[in-house]
C-alpha cells in the first residue's frame, strides 16, 4: 500500500493553526471564567451568594482548566521547531509555560470548587459553627493572591523565553514578538505587585492578551515565515 508523507511545510502550517487556535480557546475561556461568577465574592454574604450560585462557581473553575490545558499544550506543539533555535530555551518554555502554569491553573480550579464545598456547608449550619467556615471562606479566597502571583510571574518568565525564540529564529513578524517583550514587563509587574499587596492588576495583562490574540490570528491565517523554517532545519542539517 502506498502511503503519502506529509511535507515539512504542511506540517509546520497544521502546527501554526493549531497554536493558533489554541490560543484563541484558551482566551475565551479565561474571560468568560470572569464573567460567569460576576460581582458574587464582592456581596459581604458571598458565601450564601457562592451556595445559591453553586452550578456558575463551578462553572468557572471547569473555565479554568480549559484555559489553561490548551495554553499548556502550546509549548509542546512549539517545541520541535523552537528546539532549533534553542533547545536549552524551548526546553524551560515548556517547563515553564507547561508544567508550572499548569499546576497553578488547577491549583485555582481547586479554590473555586473547594469554595463551592465551604459555601454549601455555611449556608447549611447552625450560628455556632458558621463562623468556622466563613474563616475557611476567607482563607480559600486569600489563597487565590499567591497563587495568581505565582502564575503571573511563572508566565511571563515563560513567554520571555518563548519571545526571545520568536524573535531569533525570525518565525512571525518581529513588531508582534517586540509587542510580546512589552506584555512580559506588565505581567511580570503584575505579578510582583500581587506579591507585595495582594492587589491583582488584571489591566497589566491586558497588553499581552491582546497581543497573543493578534499573534493567534497572524499564525492561523499567515503561518510561520516559510525562509524562517528553512534556516532551522538548515541549522540542524549542519549540526
Amino acid at each position: 500500500m502506498n502511503t503519502i508523507k506529509e511535507s515539512p511545510h504542511g506540517t509546520n502550517r497544521k502546527t501554526a493553526i493549531i497554536v493558533g487556535v489554541l490560543y484563541i480557546i484558551g482566551t475565551v475561556a479565561g474571560v468568560l471564567s470572569m464573567v460567569v461568577t460576576g460581582g458574587l465574592l464582592d456581596a459581604p454574604d458571598y458565601l450564601n451568594m457562592v451556595a445559591a450560585n453553586a452550578s456558575q462557581v463551578a462553572l468557572r473553575a471547569l473555565l479554568v482548566l480549559v484555559m489553561g490545558l490548551p495554553l499548556a499544550m502550546v509549548p509542546a506543539m512549539m517545541f520541535p521547531i523552537l528546539k532549533r533555535q534553542n533547545e536549552a530555551l524551548a526546553i524551560g518554555y515548556v517547563i515553564f509555560r507547561g508544567a508550572l502554569e499548569s499546576l497553578t491553573y488547577i491549583a485555582l480550579a481547586m479554590c473555586w470548587l473547594l469554595l463551592v464545598v465551604v459555601a454549601r456547608q455555611y449556608a447549611d449550619s447552625g450560628a455556632a459553627v458558621a463562623a468556622q467556615f466563613s474563616n475557611l471562606g476567607i482563607l480559600l479566597l486569600k489563597a487565590r493572591d499567591p497563587i495568581l502571583a505565582v502564575q503571573d510571574i511563572v508566565f511571563s518568565l515563560g513567554a520571555l523565553m518563548f519571545y526571545y525564540l520568536l524573535y531569533q529564529a525570525r518565525l512571525i513578524p518581529r513588531w508582534i514578538t517586540g509587542w510580546g517583550f512589552v506584555g512580559f514587563v506588565g505581567y511580570f509587574s503584575a505579578g510582583l505587585i500581587c506579591v507585595l499587596t495582594g492587589t491583582h492588576l488584571v489591566i497589566l495583562l491586558m497588553p499581552m492578551a491582546l497581543q497573543e490574540m493578534v499573534m493567534a490570528v497572524w499564525l492561523i491565517v499567515k503561518g510561520f515565515n516559510p525562509s524562517a523554517i528553512a534556516s532551522l532545519s538548515a541549522k540542524v542539517d549542519m549540526s
